[in-house]
């Protein structure tokens, strides 16, 4: 074997172990501990941000400034909330200045100030979950009283925009309205009655009888998206919002998420070519085109999908497919790592690890983590990948291990031939 085709053989088989050992480390810590890599993540990610990724997203879908601040303030939330009280106030700091990013004129400048409540429902939920979130890392005796009063009354106002409309649906922009914008705000209803005094159940239990009177009747789970007015449905169920959905809905309800969650797996969790789960953006058997949200679909996946339902099913206690996800992902996702941070995709796009450090940190803030539903996902599915890597790991040294193994039976004929001689 040659110089460089050893030094090859080598760096891939190199590459091959490295890909065992990302598809069967643990990849998750569940509820309460630290998932591997994340905070380094978010080292990353605050470079970023501090570098304008925000814009950059921006440029690729209208709520891309937006997200990119809002899951790296509760991705820092997330992180904040497994600490001691004592040793929370880094994440609080980035927490806020995660909030204040939200609230400035670059957070508020693409939406609507004229909508009910002003800028629309999907800026109101998810700006009002952070605050939120701002709050429970504050004992409750030191909490912050203008955080605390600023919280209140925008929860009021969410709340009173929500009694007041015949849909359980609000709009996000100007006549038009999707289910997971107004399920993300009614969580945070349900989060404002958890730290202060409660006031929103009432709200609460009427939005979800809308809800159970307006479901997608080919899958029975909240549509994608609803007629403005009326909230009735005007789009399948898809994954994009679904899985957004069922990371929120267990802090809303969790009888009725667990109900969804199941229907949700089973229409739309697959294994494509056998080698590893994967979320469809349409339902099983249906097909439909990818847009800026759901990303290229191939194979009908949806790889944005994919991995915000890691963080659903850890929200749901579904160890067994949130792993799998989340090796799958550190396998392909080419994670780079350095002594300070971690990027994925080679850090071309950091939103996607905004997505993902939020997804791989969820956990409900509400409710109590619920029972493990049944797995669906056998402890064998990296067999196929493990088989491939080996495959892989060997390839350029079967020639050399073919000609020693000649060589060996030429030397021992050799031999054979001399003792007879």
């Amino acid at each position: 074997m040659n110089i460089v085709r050893r030094v090859c053989a080598v760096l891939l088989s190199a590459a091959a172990l490295l890909g065992v050992v990302r598809l069967v480390a643990p990849a998750t810590a569940g509820p309460a501990g630290e998932p591997p890599g994340v905070a380094r993540q978010l080292a990353f990610l605050r470079a970023a941000l501090d570098d304008g990724a925000g814009s950059d997203a921006q440029a690729l879908f209208p709520e891309g400034w937006f997200f990119a601040h809002a899951l790296y303030g509760l991705a820092r939330v997330e992180l904040g909330l497994r600490e001691p009280a004592g040793r929370r106030e880094p994440a609080l700091r980035e927490a806020r200045w995660a909030l204040a990013r939200l609230e400035s004129p670059a957070g508020t400048g693409p939406f609507d100030p004229g909508l009910t409540p002003a800028y629309g429902i999907f800026w109101q939920g998810w700006t009002n979950w952070l605050r939120g979130g701002v709050l429970a890392l504050q004992p409750a005796e030191r909490r912050d009283p203008a955080e605390a009063a600023r919280f209140a009354e925008a929860s009021a106002g969410i709340g009173a925009a929500f009694d007041a409309s015949a849909s359980p649906y609000l709009p996000a922009y100007p006549g038009q309205a999707w289910p997971v914008d107004s399920t993300v705000a009614v969580a945070s209803l349900r989060l404002h009655d958890t730290l202060l005094p409660p006031r929103f159940a009432g709200t609460v239990t009427r939005w979800l009888d809308g809800v159970r009177q307006r479901l997608d009747p080919g899958t029975g789970l909240m549509p994608h998206r609803v007629e403005a007015a009326t909230g009735a449905p005007v789009e399948v169920a898809r994954a994009t919002s679904q899985s957004v959905i069922q990371r929120f809905l267990v802090d809303v309800d969790p009888t009725f998420a667990r109900e969804q969650y199941l229907r949700f797996r089973d229409r739309f969790v697959v294994t494509p070519l056998g080698l590893g789960p994967a979320v469809r953006e349409y339902p099983d058997g249906m097909d439909g085109p990818g847009d800026v949200d759901s990303g290229p679909l191939l194979l009908g996946v949806s790889l944005s999908a994919t991995v915000v339902t890691l963080g659903a099913a850890q929200s749901q206690s579904d160890a067994a497919l949130a792993g799998a996800l989340a090796n799958y992902g550190d396998l392909v996702g080419l994670p780079v790592d350095t002594p300070r941070t971690r990027r994925y995709a080679l850090g071309v796009l950091p939103i996607g690890d905004a997505f993902l450090a939020w997804s791989k940190t969820a956990r409900p803030w509400v409710a109590d983590p619920p029972p493990a539903p049944p797995a669906t996902v056998a402890w064998w599915w990296r067999l196929p990948l493990l088989s491939v890597l080996l495959l892989v790991g060997v390839v350029l040294w079967l020639p050399d291990l073919r000609r020693r193994r000649r060589q060996r039976i030429e030397r021992g004929e050799a031999a054979a031939v001399g003792l007879l001689a």
